[in-house]
């Protein structure tokens, strides 16, 4: 992903076939799906990839309990299945998750489906055992003819407490039973992009590109150059999810109102005690409104979550000092000993669930899943296939309908599934992977301990970023080394400091962002991009107020603190 080689393909030959708008996991999926078709496509992201909803999910891959009530079981259906892919086709980054739902009730919210179906607005009940446990039934159900987890168990009371001490005493039941979680969303789709421009010299992808109309044509502008290009596509596909209806307006495709979406919030919590009562578990559970919340453990902290408010901009969502204040409330009611003081909040982050326009009062209520729409061409402009809703579990699915419309739109046939291709670093995933961490450490001299850090990072990608220990030269305060960092920098299109913290590493997610760090590793980017002093000085105050703002990170005052202790 050569990003001066794009731009210079495209100024040479603007006539593409398919140009896809977004850059999130679901605009990566078609945009794989395409290329591995050997179909002539670009993609144009306008910010960087997987960093609007793709990076603010609830690091869940699941199939979605909760839609049952909804009536969604085809829906729910087809998210199993995707789990049970994504297990095995990047197991470095998708791995089960047990999950525990606390019961309260056993026949509350029996009538939940019954309003929901005579298209009433009372509020959805609390759900009780004989709900939860039918749900669960048919969790097992749907994943019967390929069993890949456990099935779900039930405990009383008495059990419960015995396994979770900390959890309110009020509770009756527990069920658990087993889903997914994803480790490094955005480097799963940058894994995929990077495996789809690698497979076809004609699949070519563009971060920090936005698409407009210039009239009867198409342009991309490089928008960290300002330069415009024009493109003359056949096709385009709007993958923007929350913003498709701002881009089909800024694309000249007129369309109704299409979107409807919702912000999701949530918190990375550095506790000790909060971490250990989870026993590895996460638990989900039903704040006292009736909305679903989770907690699980993170990369070594605890993810909490989430609110689901209806949003105008999706370009200004951030997690909301009333929504943080929310997300802890609920805490307080599942475990209510566990206090959360506001300095071991490490992170926070917050983004548009891609939901279609609804007018339901309850914003839970609203369909979570897919489909795509056709918006024919005004003009000389080429028509618009819009991928409307859809969930991060469902990402390849989703791709794959979209593809397949394209690609009958242009009169091509597919030529190979992705069904059971694995992704990146999840190829030849060894079965064993202490013994798989064993041997890489003795190859190439390094201790377990890196191995294994290695080995969960990029899977079996691994190879590619080791250097030889005599060069392994660490971060300050950081176990990422230097060569590490100058890898990703080098060839993963990075253009500025959040690319790398925010997305291309875990690093600012598990609260391990220091000033020493950022200084260090600006130097590296400076380096490569040629930057001036007052250049990388903008650079690196940019990126501080983006921390502050967004994700409640003020490394100032972190600095202060330390210096005092």
């Amino acid at each position: 992903m050569n990003r001066s080689h794009t731009l210079a393909g495209l100024r040479d030959r603007p006539d593409i076939a398919v140009l896809v708008i977004g850059g999130g996991i679901n605009g990566i999926s078609v945009f794989r799906e395409l290329a591995l078709q050997g179909v002539d496509v670009v993609l144009a992201e306008k910010g960087d990839y997987c960093s609007g909803a793709s990076a603010a999910l609830s690091r869940m891959v699941h199939g979605g309990l909760r839609y049952l009530e909804n009536g969604e079981f085809k829906l729910v259906r087809e998210s199993l299945l995707e789990r049970d892919r994504l297990l095995r086709n990047a197991p470095h980054y998708v791995a089960p998750l047990p999950t525990t739902v606390p019961i309260f009730d056993i026949f509350s919210g029996l009538a939940n489906g019954a309003v929901r179906f005579l298209g009433l607005t009372r509020r959805p009940s609390r759900r009780g055992a004989l709900v939860i446990k039918t749900g669960l039934a048919m969790y097992d159900l749907f994943t019967a003819a390929r069993r890949l987890m456990p099935t779900h168990r039930f405990r009383g009371r008495a059990e419960t407490l015995r396994k979770w001490p900390a959890i309110n005493p009020a509770i009756r039941n527990s069920a658990t039973y087993y889903d997914a979680w994803v480790s490094r969303p955005e480097r799963l789709g940058l894994e995929m992009l990077l495996d789809a421009t690698a497979s076809a010299a004609n699949a070519r992808a563009l971060n920090y590109a936005q698409v407009s109309s210039t009239g009867d044509s198409l342009a991309i502008t490089d928008t960290l150059t300002g330069e415009q290009l024009p493109v003359r596509a056949q096709l385009v596909i709007n993958a923007t999810g929350g913003w498709i209806d701002l881009t089909n307006k800024a694309i000249g495709a007129a369309a109704q109102t299409m979107m409807g979406g919702t912000k999701g919030s949530h918190l990375i919590v550095d506790n000790a005690e909060l971490f250990d009562a989870l026993g590895g578990h996460m638990v989900y559970y039903e704040n006292e409104d009736g909305r679903i919340c989770i907690l699980f453990p993170y990369l070594g902290k605890v993810l909490i979550g989430s609110t689901d408010i209806r949003v105008d901009d999706p370009d200004k969502v951030r997690c909301e000092e009333d929504e943080q204040r929310y997300i802890l409330q609920s805490l307080a009611f599942v475990f209510p000993s566990i206090k959360v003081a506001e300095n071991q909040i490490v992170f926070r982050f917050a983004g548009v669930r891609p939901l279609p326009a609804s007018e339901d009062s309850f914003t839970s209520r609203i369909p979570r899943d897919h489909f795509c729409e056709f918006v024919e061409a005004s003009g000389r402009l080429p028509a618009t296939l819009c991928m409307i809703g859809g969930k991060w579990t469902t990402f390849r699915s989703f791709g794959a309908l979209a593809a397949d419309m394209a690609l009958k739109r242009l009169g091509l046939a597919r030529s190979q599934g992705t069904q059971d291709m694995a992704i990146g670093g999840g190829r030849d995933f060894p079965a064993d992977p202490d013994a798989w961490c064993a041997s890489f450490a003795a190859e190439h001299g390094l201790t377990v301990e890196r191995a294994q850090t290695l080995l969960q990072r990029y899977g079996t990608s691994a190879r590619d970023f080791v250097s030889h220990p005599a060069g392994e030269q660490m971060l300050p305060q950081s176990d990422y080394s230097a060569s590490e960092m100058g890898r990703i920098i080098e060839r993963e299109q990075v253009e500025c400091l959040a690319d790398l913290f925010l997305r291309r590493t875990t690093i600012a997610i598990s609260g391990g962002l220091s000033f020493d760090l950022v200084n260090a590793v600006l130097d590296m980017l400076a380096a490569h991009k040629g930057w001036s002093a007052s250049e990388a000085a903008t650079e690196r105050s940019t990126f501080l107020a983006l921390l502050a703002d967004r994700h409640g990170i003020d490394l100032q005052t972190h600095q202060r603190s330390a210096l005092c202790a």
